[in-house]
């Protein structure tokens, strides 16, 4: 009960003094950023090589009072990322809330997006995945209410939108938008959920380990297998981009994504695991994972110290107890425990681990003050965006976690949450604004998509001029689409003996 209380009065302190704190503070926190960055306020490539869009034009005559920069792409130089720059509008049209209001609070609105309840007119169609060890994990196909046909035919050329939730399994506000956005632009979105997460039946001892994308690719392999015609991408948010990144590592070039976008990712897991949240935001995420897992407590007591994990009060000692202190099964010595030090658990799982296989373009949209991945100066791995063609880095000066809420949202958002129309392509749904974030993230996927086309079509113009025919033609950006790989990953499972009437079901 003390500890609700003490809660409590956290969360009022914060209401009333938050907004008016990041008022005084915004001009000092984003000259220390850019600064710190060392960018350049007008070039488009810096002085260290980087690759930056900023605003400016009918933004440069904003008054010393207003953001000199509210958004920066930071890349490293290449023919897409001058493509992005051109074609990608929304990178350079960000408008924070700033002022005495909610929503320029970074915590504030980063718990508004990730608690508040969403009237979506979006159902979910399931499809329970029964994997080859006999876990289950669950595909949540999104339809909207109005669609009398629940199905998607497997002939549909539709893109398909995989999306990834926290690594807690919580389905979000800013999810639920999420679907929503990409229904009315043309995709298929497909939410991924774990073993136990978001009523998914938990039918073996294993729960998902935090980087471990053995789950994942078999669902992804089930995805091709269903919308065959249809190109894949993906979308993290938060922790989730934790799985996302370990995937494509570890698939390279044959992770059938097109491309991917990370929505507020952690990059240094371990390091955030072990320090980066303040106490009531771990003892609040810990909280709500014991009480996720207390219905398997009888099961998960087999293998795992149930008395510690659900006595824990902090992430590293959840995530210690459930796959750092594993209990022998039975009818076996103690000598057979595969129990693993923090250390090495997290040589497994650690996103970054295997950067460098990583063969499609994937943006990060983080924000500098972003409360719960910590200060950007330490948490954000910068020189990988330097230093690699592949990512892209869209950072802004505000945004929170997840949220990026913008001045016309504040403005405009009435009770409901819902603003004036945006136009969207093969609509039908009703009319809603559409978050900053989400725009960036699908101009992203049509640039990327549009850039492999044209570069597609002057490769294979160039191979007739020469008379060598298009497979003979230089080798371009690498691994144009994942969908197109002909090598098969050495971890791969016969996807016909596997996703079949009787290993895979619907409920």
């Amino acid at each position: 009960m003390l500890e609700w209380l003490v809660a409590l009065c956290f969360v009022i302190l914060v209401v009333l003094i938050w907004p008016g704190f990041k008022y005084f503070n915004t001009e000092s926190q984003s000259d220390a950023l850019h600064q710190g960055l060392g960018i350049s306020q007008l070039a488009k490539i810096d002085k260290t090589g980087r690759c930056v869009s900023e605003q400016e034009g009918s933004h440069g005559a904003q008054t010393g009072d207003e953001k000199k920069r509210a958004v920066a792409l930071i890349c490293k130089p290449s023919a897409l990322a001058n493509y992005l720059l051109k074609h990608c509008r929304t990178f350079s049209n960000y408008s924070p809330c700033v002022g005495w209001t909610w929503r320029a609070g970074a915590l504030l609105q980063s718990v508004y997006e990730a608690c508040c309840p969403y009237d979506s007119p979006v159902q979910f169609v399931r499809d329970n995945l029964q994997l080859s060890d006999e876990g289950l994990v669950a595909l949540d196909w999104a339809v909207p209410t109005y669609q009398k046909r629940r199905r998607t035919s497997s002939h549909s050329t539709s893109p398909v939108l995989l999306i990834i939730p926290n690594s807690f399994g919580k389905i979000t506000r800013n999810l639920l938008k999420l679907c929503e956005t990409a229904l009315s632009h043309g995709y298929l979105p497909a939410v991924f959920n774990r073993r136990s997460h978001n009523g998914t039946p938990l039918t073996t001892l294993k729960l998902q380990q935090f980087g471990d994308p053995a789950d994942l690719r078999e669902a992804v392999r089930y995805i091709r297998h269903r919308q065959p015609a249809g190109k894949l991408y993906a979308v993290s948010e938060s922790t989730g981009s934790g799985l996302l990144l370990s995937y494509l590592g570890e698939c390279g070039s044959s992770s059938y994504v097109t491309a991917a976008v990370c929505l507020s990712p952690i990059f240094r897991c371990q390091s955030w695991f072990e320090n980066a949240l303040c106490w009531p935001l771990q003892w609040a995420l810990a909280l709500y994972q014991k009480i996720c897992l207390s219905r398997y407590k009888t099961v998960l007591g087999e293998t795992i110290q149930t008395d510690t994990l659900f006595s824990s009060c902090s992430l590293r000692d959840l995530e210690e107890a459930l796959f750092c202190q594993t209990i022998a099964p039975p009818g076996t010595s103690s000598s057979c425990n595969t129990s693993a030090t923090w250390d090495v658990y997290w040589e497994r799982n650690e996103p970054l681990r295997d950067v460098d296989e990583v063969a499609i373009p994937v943006l990060s949209v983080c924000a500098q003050d972003d409360p719960i991945r910590g200060d950007a100066h330490s948490t954000i791995p910068l020189e990988l965006f330097e230093t690699n063609p592949h990512f892209f880095l869209l950072l802004t000066d505000h945004g929170g976690h997840c949220g990026f809420s913008t001045q016309s949202e504040g403005s405009h958002a009435g009770a409901s949450g819902s603003v004036g129309p945006v136009a969207a392509p093969s609509s039908g749904m009703g009319s809603r604004q559409i978050s900053w974030s989400h725009k960036a993230l699908l101009e992203f996927f049509r640039a990327t998509t549009d850039f492999f086309a044209a570069e597609e079509r002057t490769k294979q113009l160039a191979a007739k001029r020469r008379g060598l025919g298009g497979g003979a033609a230089g080798r371009t950006f690498r691994n144009r689409s994942g969908s197109t790989c002909k090598r098969v990953p050495e971890c791969s499972h016969n996807i016909h003996a596997i996703y079949n009437w009787q290993r895979s079901y619907t409920r």
